[in-house]
């Protein structure tokens, strides 16, 4: 009953009332965004979300667009501007997905939803992380978010696809701002972003 009704009126309810009680934050970023990226405070990106449906992600642009002579962009460590780096240390880079909530692209928690290029990577038991609407936050984002391997990071999904209910979300809000006051599991270890994924061997 929850994970088939409820779970979607929450989301709408708590996704409308957050963007009206952070919309002078959003403001105030997206304003500071504007400047440091050229014009470009948001970051738009197709995402497979329930069931493997392509959705357009919405995000604050925490890198700039800059390039090397030969036209290649440079490094995520590179492209990643002082305001964009604290965007997302403190997560404030994810409110913008409280409109991919709105729509039904998404849920407040949920298996994070992934590139569209990682969907023929999957095995059998990690493609079931899409039986879920993606979230915000997530059960594997409490757990380790990117400190840990991508392979540990599916099993935590599965396993909350597999324990979807009330507790397990309610457990997963709270303990979202503790991760989110200590800045834990950002990145990965000496990188300025997480490794792309590039299958099971």
């Amino acid at each position: 009953m929850y994970k088939n009704y409820f779970k979607r009126i929450f989301d709408f309810l708590a996704a409308f009332c957050g963007l009206l009680l952070l919309s002078p934050i959003f403001l105030v970023i997206m304003i500071g965004l504007f400047f440091a990226n050229q014009g470009k405070p948001f970051f738009f990106q197709s995402r497979p979300g329930l069931n493997k449906k392509i959705f357009k992600i919405i995000k604050f642009k925490t890198m700039n667009d800059r390039k090397d002579v030969n036209g290649n962009l440079l490094s995520d460590a590179e492209r990643l501007t002082p305001i964009g780096a604290f965007v997302r240390k403190t997560s404030l880079d994810e409110i913008p997905q409280l409109i991919n909530v709105l729509k039904g692209d998404m849920s407040l928690i949920g298996p994070r939803p992934l590139l569209p290029q990682y969907l023929p990577l999957y095995n059998t038991e990690q493609k079931r992380r899409h039986d879920a609407r993606p979230g915000i936050t997530g059960w594997a984002q409490v757990n380790g978010r990117n400190a840990i391997s991508w392979q540990k990071k599916f099993e935590l999904d599965v396993w909350y696809v597999d324990n979807l209910s009330f507790k397990t979300d309610l457990k997963v809000f709270f303990m979202t701002f503790k991760k989110v006051f200590k800045s834990e599991g950002i990145t990965q270890e000496g990188q300025a972003t997480a490794k792309a994924f590039n299958g099971n061997n």
